[in-house]
């Protein structure tokens, strides 16, 4: 899975159906996250940076970004956006979701900030292409202060009048390993509170946040 996402990491901006489909998703859970300055913000899987410009209006110049991802080839490009903006206060993880040190993310956060916990989780088409997904939600946990929010965007088959368009879904996702069964949002409907959920795009993008005691 790394190296399908490292080859293709210099196009995938352009290739991914970012600007007429995907980013109506990204959007709306961020808006509904409901950020506010000064926070210190998860991006989960964050792949070239495309949630970055969304994530750094909300939390504003006193906030902070920790992008996670496990490609390198994906941490090049999204450091390449980061350093073309000018945008001092993102900081990057090489890591897998599912395996990666919580301290290290306690560690930028206390050096970055002051406190070693985050205040929100951002996951967007990230969590359908992760094998297991528990220990994804431990370190989520781990990680998030009390109260903290989690968003979380991801993909399903499009329904109604829109399911014309499942193959076409099920060609793009099975191009990117995207389990379009997997609804990754339901673990934070089960134990979330102050939840909000959306739908886009006929069905296909669900755009789910809530908060963690």
């Amino acid at each position: 899975m790394v190296e399908r996402y490292s080859a293709g990491a210099r196009f995938y901006d352009v290739l991914s159906g970012e600007l007429f489909v995907y980013r109506s998703g990204r959007i709306a859970g961020i808006a509904a996250l409901g950020l506010s300055r000064g926070d210190i913000v998860l991006d989960l899987g964050c792949g070239t940076g495309l949630n970055f410009p969304l994530l750094l209006d909300a939390v504003g110049h006193t906030g902070l970004v920790i992008g996670i991802d496990r490609s390198p080839s994906m941490l090049r490009v999204a450091a390449a956006r980061v350093a073309r903006r000018g945008w001092a206060n993102v900081r990057f993880i090489e890591a897998d979701l599912m395996t990666v040190d919580v301290a290290s993310i306690a560690s930028i956060a206390a050096a970055e900030r002051g406190r070693p916990m985050v205040d929100a989780a951002f996951a967007s088409y990230s969590l359908s292409v992760v094998d297991d997904r528990v220990p994804v939600w431990l370190r989520i946990r781990q990680s998030l202060r009390p109260g903290g929010r989690v968003g979380i965007v991801d993909m399903a088959l499009p329904t109604g009048a829109a399911a014309v368009f499942a193959p076409l879904a099920r060609l793009a996702c099975a191009a990117g390993g995207a389990d379009l069964s997997a609804a990754p949002w339901r673990e934070l409907e089960r134990t979330g509170t102050e939840l909000a959920h959306t739908v886009h795009r006929g069905g296909h993008i669900h755009a789910v946040t809530g908060t963690l005691a």
